[in-house]
């Protein structure tokens, strides 16, 4: 009896730990995924507003410009000794995406055990920076939506309307006003929902 005792009391313990460890990863994951999701999306940003030509100095007034490089300068302006940009392209920054989610995924290799899959992480870095470029078009389009039913105008709500502007043209001159109600943006977040099923598809089909 004794025995039997004992090892129960050792499966809860081994129970308890297994769950223990589960509970931790978990944590730090979700941990990983915010800092990834806001830093990797600053550098996205900022490629994206340099390619749109949006002033982002401190001279300028925009303070979303002032965010993104405080967030980005530490990691960007090394990267761009050694990597120039192609046209309005900011490589910089896309590179600097890439590897902070290439970096996430590293980590959370190591914290699995670092086992098998080590050579997928490079693929799935480049679908987690399409992953997050779809979630920050969506953000950006919903911010869009809420600030265009609001007669105040800032700097802010300039900027994200430049920046949805390139992406909401193309879907205006096929979808009409509807009782004077703009649907772009609506359309707009069913495509990007669309994309974001294929994406997923294309990744579990290469994975």
């Amino acid at each position: 009896m004794n025995g039997l005792g004992s090892e129960s009391g050792d499966f809860k313990w081994r129970c308890g730990v297994a769950m223990m460890r589960g509970m931790l990863y978990q944590i730090i994951s979700l941990l990983l995924e915010v800092a990834t999701g806001i830093l990797a999306g600053a550098c996205l940003l900022r490629l994206y507003m340099q390619y749109q030509r949006i002033a982002m100095s401190a001279r300028s007034g925009n303070p979303l410009g002032h965010f993104v490089f405080a967030l980005t300068d530490w990691l960007v302006l090394p990267l761009r000794r050694v990597l120039p940009a192609i046209g309005r392209l900011d490589t910089a920054s896309l590179v600097a995406a890439y590897l902070i989610e290439l970096l996430q995924l590293g980590l959370l290799w190591l914290l699995a055990g670092a086992g098998g899959g080590l050579f997928a992480l490079p693929l799935l870095a480049v679908f987690g920076v399409l992953h997050l470029i779809i979630s920050g078009l969506t953000g950006l389009v919903i911010v869009y939506a809420i600030m265009s039913w609001m007669p105040t105008q800032s700097i802010i709500s300039d900027v994200i309307e430049r920046l949805c502007a390139p992406l909401l043209a193309p879907i205006r001159r096929v979808l009409p006003l509807i009782g004077g109600i703009d649907l772009s943006p609506l359309a707009l977040l069913l495509l990007l929902q669309i994309a974001s099923i294929m994406l997923g598809y294309l990744q579990a089909g290469l994975l």
